[in-house]
């Protein structure tokens, strides 16, 4: 077989990859029609690929390259690390410095008494150690019958049987079988699309308000948790109205269930705080974190648990879970790396005092585009409504997200990497990017908006469901 690199052909590369390569989340007859997209190098905001192009990341790669691409010190540490000491686990009361290290520092982040932390290799992983947990935590607490964990619909929470199943995603649930035993969903605060004629408030009251049904429904006795990002991330970047999250605070509150929080996009500056449950307003008992912990450069996730559910679980003997990679050193290693840039730089507050109001308006100026009825941002996450009405919000009559693969398309065309969730753009950039690149990512929305309102008026798709 010839050597593959970087300068094989396009061609080459696309064909060995549809011969041999399973992608997540992609439909493989399409991709295989048309040909992947090959990155061979990136740095700062900007990747490239094997066609020359300079693309603007505007996803972050997936929610995750807070820091920016080209880290020299990451993998400096990360070569240092593997020459010291590659790997070793941390089961049957073992451990190592970089865990050690890394553990302590996400108890001087995290707040409230959420000072202990128990690793996996990814968000997903970590939700299903969430489950696990906290049905054993209620278990050691003489109430084993509160196995219930109240999701939301539309909310994402990684792709695993247990992952997909606390996420509200129907199209996830139907690959696989369903959902599994004890996850229950209430309807996602989604004001712009499900709200009617309420104000905000009163919606963010409602959607609140379903959590205490649901928990009456199924019985306060029976329910563990309820599990939420303070974001809706995948969903579409969904920022919940301000009334919501105090309410759902109160709710878990009155029936003494745990409430995880989950910061596997949120987490780690995202929303202009370390993590987005500051930025709501919330006191999680869990944590889930991945993604930013390490800015993409290595896989690593975790949950990060109150002193009660430590303590609690601790002290009745094994807990019985666990993974080969819990608390890699070199994932511990990088991890603590990118943290430690992450203060040296004050990206935090950057996000929050300097680029993160920078962005938001010129993200919102968006809002005068004839096919933009919603704009939507919390710190360097942000999402736009797509809508043929904006005074009715009314939904396009095409399939639901038709209109939004035409935007996302054309966004790529322009070389700017901008998602679509059904007919919802959404953005979520690297930490790092600058005033002037943020002036381009806009360019260039707009842009691929103007191109693709153009298009859909030529089908005749500018109509109201």
């Amino acid at each position: 077989m010839n050597l593959i690199s970087t300068q094989t052909p396009t061609a080459e590369l696309q064909a060995l990859d549809a011969a041999h390569h399973m992608h997540p989340f992609t439909d493989a007859e399409g991709l295989e029609a048309k040909g992947a997209r090959v990155i061979t190098r990136a740095e700062g905001v900007w990747l490239q690929d094997s066609e020359g192009h300079r693309i603007l990341d505007g996803m972050a790669g997936l929610w995750c390259m807070n820091i920016g691409y080209g880290r020299d010190s990451l993998a400096e540490v990360a070569a240092r690390q593997m020459k010291e000491l590659p790997y070793y686990n941390t089961f049957f009361q073992t451990t190592h410095v970089p865990v050690i290290a890394l553990s302590a520092k996400l108890a001087e982040l995290a707040p409230g008494d959420l000072n202990n932390v128990f690793f996996a290799s990814s968000g997903s992983e970590a939700n299903d150690t969430n489950l696990r947990l906290v049905r054993r935590y209620w278990q050691c607490k003489g109430q084993p019958e509160r196995r219930i964990v109240i999701g939301r619909k539309n909310g994402y929470h990684g792709s695993t049987m247990a992952g997909a199943s606390l996420g509200g995603m129907g199209g996830m649930h139907v690959h696989g079988g369903g959902i599994i035993d004890g996850i229950e969903h209430i309807n996602q605060p989604n004001w712009w699309s499900d709200g009617g004629d309420m104000s905000p408030e009163d919606f963010g009251l409602a959607r609140a308000k379903e959590l205490e049904d649901k928990i009456l429904e199924v019985g306060p006795e029976n329910v563990a948790a309820f599990i939420g990002e303070p974001v809706q991330g995948a969903g579409g970047v969904i920022v919940a109205p301000d009334t919501y999250w105090p309410e759902i605070q109160r709710i878990v509150d009155k029936y003494g269930i745990l409430l995880i929080a989950d910061e596997v996009i949120c987490g780690f500056g995202r929303t202009g705080e370390w993590f987005g449950s500051t930025t709501v307003g919330i006191k999680p008992d869990i944590m889930t974190i991945a993604k930013g912990l390490s800015s993409g450069y290595i896989p690593i996730g975790g949950s990060i648990v109150s002193d009660e559910i430590a303590q609690t679980v601790g002290a009745q003997g094994d807990f019985n879970h666990g993974y080969t990679y819990s608390g890699h050193p070199v994932a511990a290693a990088v991890a603590l790396e990118n943290l430690r840039i992450m203060e040296e730089e004050n990206l935090v507050s950057y996000v929050k005092n300097d680029i993160g109001p920078y962005l938001a308006e010129k993200w919102h100026s968006l809002a005068d585009h004839p096919m933009v009825g919603e704009t939507k941002i919390v710190g360097l996450m942000a999402s736009l409504a797509l809508t043929p009405n904006k005074e009715t919000r009314a939904s396009f009559a095409s399939d639901e997200g038709t209109i939004g693969f035409m935007t996302r398309e054309r966004c790529f065309a322009n070389d700017l990497i901008m998602r679509h969730v059904g007919d919802r753009m959404i953005i979520a950039p690297p930490l790092v990017i600058t005033r002037e690149e943020v002036d381009e990512l806009i360019v260039r929305a707009r842009k691929s908006l103007d191109e693709a309102y153009e298009q859909v008026k030529e089908q005749g798709l500018f109509v109201a469901k």
